[in-house]
């Protein structure tokens, strides 16, 4: 159950999106939270993802990885496209590697050839935090690039704060509500005493500022 009042909270996504300078880029809408009676140090530290009702970040880039069977569909959808040969021309190469990866946002792989990545260039993209997401041969690739781009991650690590992105300006308000909301309760779930451990969440657009909704 969420403590944070819908009026409210459609009064602070008004006042960040009326606010605002206009920009040559498309600003995203990110939530800021901070927590209190938390020991980085003692307590168990959480890690969850949640795929959200609206696509959150659709100018994520996406490449597929694909086998034989599914780079065709992959290059009728207009996707990204690498196969396993793409892969082998990089030879391990650290420097070509990471060039790849810092091109794209996320990678997605065929579940039949995942395993051999790893293989083939290294653990560098495992380290860029660029691992593919499996992806089965039932699956639809554009369903799959969507679900990545709705999806948002809270990670505890050494300090007590968190950010993620949760939509962008040119949503309307309502959405960004629904985004907002269930990626808070979210998070919420996961902490030891929930609304207990929050101690101040707010939201701003890239270059805007911090509006406090709870």
């Amino acid at each position: 159950m969420s403590k944070i009042p819908p009026q409210q909270m459609l009064e602070a996504i008004n006042t960040i999106l009326t606010e605002r300078k206009k920009r040559k880029f498309v600003e995203s809408v990110d939530l800021q939270v901070n927590l209190k009676n938390y020991d980085t140090q003692k307590d168990k530290r959480f890690a969850g993802s949640l795929r959200l009702p609206v696509n959150c970040r659709p100018r994520m880039t996406v490449c597929c990885i694909c086998d034989l069977a599914q780079v065709d569909s992959a290059q009728k959808a207009g996707l990204a496209t690498k196969t396993m040969d793409d892969l082998k021309k990089l030879n391990k190469n650290k420097k070509l590697v990471k060039k790849m990866c810092a091109g794209f946002d996320a990678f997605l792989a065929s579940e039949s050839i995942i395993k051999t990545i790893p293989r083939v260039v290294g653990p560098h993209m495992n380290r860029a935090g660029k691992f593919p997401t499996a992806v089965t041969p039932t699956e639809s690739l554009t369903e799959k690039v969507d679900e990545l781009q709705s999806t948002v991650k809270f990670q505890l690590k050494k300090v007590l704060c968190l950010g993620t992105c949760i939509g962008h300006v040119e949503m309307n308000d309502e959405d960004l509500r629904k985004n907002i909301n269930l990626s808070v309760n979210f998070l919420v779930s996961l902490l030891k005493k929930n609304w207990q451990n929050l101690k101040s969440v707010y939201i701003k657009t890239t270059m805007g500022k911090p509006v406090r909704i709870y």
